[in-house]
């Protein structure tokens, strides 16, 4: 600001000496613009129509124009002005030309607020909040977190998660209502998808679980005006708080430690600060003063899981949230239901829950109950069994009662049904069911009983043996000296005392 004195030099060297703007500026070392307050409204007629000629510009003919149409469409851009202008006849610069219309666009009033007041117990505010990422195993998650305070005494729930669908929407009116221990008359939202589907003029479409909610807890769904965030102020000024206040800076494990430390910081630090509406309390003696006026609580609360129509493939696994779970092997190519909480995962079919698995925030894993894995690996034992023993007893019936009695002793059925299949491929059917018979007429019938049969069969007939063996090409080529076998002849012709030669590297001693 300067002082009457330098005012008094301005207004003689521009007065009385004729000095320029910037003559007096440099001369005095003070600004321009300080020269020209100094001077506003003590320029005489006759010098205030010199300077104005002097500093007359090209688009001074054209501003009762620009103003119009500025008027009539107030968005219009400086680049559409100026080819409305050259059209016609402005001849200045473009970059001249935005610099003006930057002064003479119009400049909408700024709007004033009223301070809103509200009754205990009347009205709560809500709204999401989105808090970065967090990194699950192998899976990076938005962290959002859900904030609902109460507008008369600044009373604050937090509570975060990954999802902020209908099911996370629900959930987080339920724990807010059950922190508060009652239930505001009024509920205000900002036009969010899980509030508001529709919006058309003065009719609101508000999704049905959300009316659901208010149904049940008997409070009224009220969403603030189109672009009037400062209608819900008070959860917008809490979200800031929260974000200063808690979460920068803060270490935390996993999501159950985060939201433990936010039910921890609501109850103590938001608590003990002052309440913005009573500076005379705290947010703590205020909500206890509050908390009488609440709307009381339903007897049972609303049921807030998440429900998911799934299909069962080919593999006893559905796919929920990323992950697979393992369900019964006997519902494969099922359609089903998952019921999902946020530490749970149930699979429902009708009525019944087929499978109930702890939920996993990671990406790709398989989940799996160890009764399912076993079931299914017994019924493929089963139906392999039961395979093999159709086979077998459609070539030899009466293996039937050879089987009872393996299954009687307590023997392995498996290993017998495979070694009689083996004898099957190897001697025909004929063969295995006339050993078979023979078999069952001893005390003690087995597999290895039925191949003694038909081995002493097969030495008695002088047949082959059942099967060639597969010798590898080396065997096939390799060559074999020839031993003399006349030595090994003399054997059978000594006598009973005689002793025996004694056989070295093949040869005879």
């Amino acid at each position: 600001m300067i002082t009457k004195d330098t005012r008094g030099r301005i207004l003689r060297l521009r007065l009385a000496e004729l000095w320029t703007i910037g003559a007096i500026a440099r001369e005095l070392g003070i600004h321009h613009g300080t020269v020209r307050r100094a001077l506003a409204g003590t320029e005489q007629p006759g010098h205030g129509e010199t300077e104005r000629k002097a500093t007359a510009s090209l688009i001074d003919p054209f501003i009762p124009f620009i103003l119009e149409t500025l008027t009539q469409h107030k968005t219009l851009r400086a680049s559409r002005l100026f080819a409305m202008c050259q059209a016609r006849g402005y001849s200045g610069r473009p970059d001249h030309f935005r610099h003006c219309i930057a002064n003479l666009r119009p400049r909408p009033a700024s709007e004033a607020f009223l301070r809103l007041r509200t009754l205990a117990g009347e009205q709560a505010q809500c709204d999401w909040a989105h808090f970065g990422w967090l990194q699950v195993g192998q899976a990076w998650r938005r962290l959002y977190g859900f904030v609902m305070v109460l507008a008369w005494s600044r009373k604050v729930f937090l509570r975060f998660g990954f999802d902020i669908g209908m099911a996370g929407f629900v959930r987080g009116h339920v724990e807010a209502f059950a922190a508060f221990g009652g239930v505001p008359r009024v509920v205000l939202y900002d036009n969010l998808k899980s509030a508001v589907l529709e919006r058309v003029g003065d009719t609101i479409v508000f999704h049905p679980s959300l009316l659901a909610i208010a149904r049940h807890y008997l409070y009224e769904p009220r969403p603030v005006g189109i672009r009037k965030g400062n209608e819900k102020g008070r959860v917008e000024r809490t979200i800031r708080y929260i974000r200063t206040g808690f979460f920068a800076a803060r270490s935390f494990s996993d999501l159950s430690d985060l939201n433990a430390q936010a039910d921890a910081w609501c109850t103590s630090e938001a608590q003990a600060r002052k309440c913005p509406g009573d500076l005379t309390l705290t947010v703590q003696q205020a909500f206890l003063l509050e908390q009488p006026s609440l709307l009381a609580l339903p007897a049972n609360p609303i049921a807030d899981h998440e429900r998911q129509p799934v299909r069962v493939g080919k593999t006893p696994y559905v796919r929920f949230d990323l992950n697979d779970y393992s369900v019964p092997h006997g519902l494969v190519l099922r359609q089903l239901v998952v019921f999902a909480t946020t530490t749970l995962v149930q699979v429902v079919d009708g009525a019944a829950i087929v499978a109930e698995h702890a939920r996993s925030y990671d990406r790709g894993k398989q989940i799996e109950d160890p009764r399912h894995i076993h079931d299914l690996y017994e019924h493929k034992e089963r139906a392999h069994l039961h395979r093999n023993q159709q086979l077998l007893l459609g070539a030899v019936p009466q293996a039937d009662r050879f089987l009872q009695r393996v299954a009687e002793r307590g023997a392995n059925l498996g290993s017998a049904v495979a070694a009689l299949l083996q004898l099957l491929d190897s001697y025909g059917a004929e063969q295995l069911a006339t050993a078979v018979d023979e078999s069952l007429q001893l005390k003690h019938a087995s597999a290895p009983t039925i191949r003694q049969i038909l081995e002493r069969r097969r030495a008695v007939i002088g047949l082959p043996p059942p099967a060639e063996v597969p010798l590898p090409t080396a065997a096939k080529t390799a060559h074999v000296r020839r031993q003399p076998l006349a030595d090994y002849e003399q054997l059978g012709r000594t006598s009973p005392t005689a002793t025996p030669p004694s056989i070295t590297k093949g040869k005879t001693k």
